[in-house]
């Protein structure tokens, strides 16, 4: 059974989800579709680049992910599908595959990426401004029921790719950015926790604000606290406890954090 996945800054107020749902099981039945979010920050491609990649891989082989956060709608951008580690991604040629695209690089992945340009997989209408429901979900649908991946565009390999942030050393530490901000306002940041495990002290400095050292759990610190810890995948991240980091600090995707580390 086909799985399909969703990523975009649709929210679930409007119809939008449930109709990309609704072209994909007319054209594959059989599918199962989760969702991975639906709550992007609106035409934030960096955000929904970072939620897809912590998400990806713990899909089976085989998965299609369909991701629409794409400010560039009815303009010239491509329209994209590829495969790479055995995963299929779908979706607007606006950088949103950064991450997923360095996993292939990091791992030797072969990349196959096409330009979707067979209407023979779309929509029969076309819209300015919904291809998220009249291009990439009826491709992902057909990719789902295995219609090969060259039949549906021309082959590309210069697919738009972000500036993506990355850690960066400094004399004393390490320069980090906050990566994504859950719903409980965590900031998730792209510093893996192995890059301050040898240290014997540490401090994270975020808008103005000083943290030290890393806590094991949350329950372990008093509710309105603001700690640091080493997150579900293994990077540090910053939290208030049973309270909102984000809101606290006024934090956002993208803002820097100074690690300091006690050598």
């Amino acid at each position: 059974m086909p799985i399909l996945t969703l990523t975009t800054d649709f929210g679930l107020k409007d119809g939008f989800v449930g109709t990309l749902k609704g072209v994909i099981l007319g054209i594959c039945p059989e599918a199962q579709i989760a969702d991975i979010s639906h709550t992007i920050s609106p035409q934030n491609v960096l955000e929904s680049a970072f939620t897809l990649w912590r998400a990806y891989s713990f899909f089976p082989a085989g998965t299609v992910h369909v991701a629409v956060v794409d400010p560039g709608v009815g303009t010239q951008r491509r329209p994209l599908a590829m495969r790479l580690g055995g995963h299929f991604f779908v979706g607007p040629d606006n950088g949103l595959f950064t991450p997923v695209l360095a996993d292939a690089g990091k791992n030797g992945w072969q990349v196959e990426i096409v330009h979707l340009t067979n209407k023979d997989y779309w929509l029969p209408s076309v819209s300015r401004t919904f291809h998220g429901r009249d291009i990439f979900a009826p491709v992902a649908a057909h990719l789902a029921k295995a219609v090969p991946l060259s039949d549906l565009g021309e082959a590309i390999h210069d697919p738009v790719r972000l500036q993506m942030p990355h850690p960066e050393k400094t004399n004393d530490g390490w320069r980090a950015h906050v990566t994504v901000v859950d719903v409980f306002g965590n900031c998730a940041t792209d510093l893996p926790a192995a890059a301050v495990a040898s240290a014997k002290g540490v401090a994270f400095r975020l808008r103005g604000r000083e943290v030290r050292g890393l806590v094991e759990a949350y329950g372990h610190h008093p509710p309105g606290e603001l700690v640091a810890l080493v997150d579900s995948e293994n990077f540090v991240e910053i939290a208030v406890v049973n309270g909102s980091a984000a809101r606290q600090l006024g934090a956002q995707v993208g803002d820097i954090i100074e690690v300091v580390m006690d050598k």
